[in-house]
């Protein structure tokens, strides 16, 4: 893995809001390894660098909103030529339960704005996904909102426990990740304990 991406919408408005699930890791993974954003307009993003190993590995937090996320993702692509399959975008699914979590190579979209703009921009939809569950307003309390409106508010106190359980364990399986050993990386995250 070369560029890990979290997406999310820029603004302390949005800092807490369920949308920004994928900020919430990435910034777990840049405090763990110590590392420190910097902001460059060409990438229309906040970046840092990571070592692991001999490589350099790039965390991006594009501050375009999330429906051009994937500008950002392919400027700091192509600058460093990172191909498709060494990206890793951590991003909000409502497709998953509050606390749970999945790596996912390539596939559908599931309506998710992020990785359309990021599926477009790069060409490809084969790219890594960390996909953080967030729930569905129909399978909570909260049946009857809208989806957008949804994504737009915190969550529960219940429901941010259970999320930033699952985003501890997918921090738990980042040396897999880094080391290109994603089968063993999702056997360890998928498996119940």
């Amino acid at each position: 893995m070369k560029l890990v991406a979290g997406l999310g919408n820029p603004g302390a408005k949005y800092e807490k809001t369920r949308h920004n699930a994928g900020f919430w890791w990435l910034d777990l993974l840049a405090s763990r390894e110590r590392a420190i954003y910097k902001r460059e307009s060409r990438f229309q993003g906040a970046y840092a660098k990571i070592a692991a190993g001999s490589d350099d590995v790039w965390l991006l937090k594009p501050e375009t909103f999330m429906n051009l996320s994937g500008q950002a993702v392919a400027a700091l692509a192509s600058y460093y030529k990172i191909a498709p399959k060494e990206i890793l975008v951590a991003h909000d699914e409502l497709d998953l339960p509050a606390g749970g979590v999945k790596l996912k190579f390539g596939g559908g979209l599931g309506g998710h704005n992020g990785l359309k703009s990021i599926a477009q921009c790069l060409g490809t939809q084969d790219f890594w996904r960390l996909r953080i569950g967030i729930g569905h307003p129909r399978d909570t309390s909260e049946a009857g909102r809208e989806v957008v409106d949804y994504v737009l508010h915190a969550p529960r106190m219940e429901e941010q426990r259970a999320i930033d359980e699952a985003m501890v364990r997918a921090l738990d399986v980042w040396p897999q990740i880094v080391t290109g050993k994603m089968e063993e990386a999702m056997l360890k995250l998928h498996t119940k304990a």
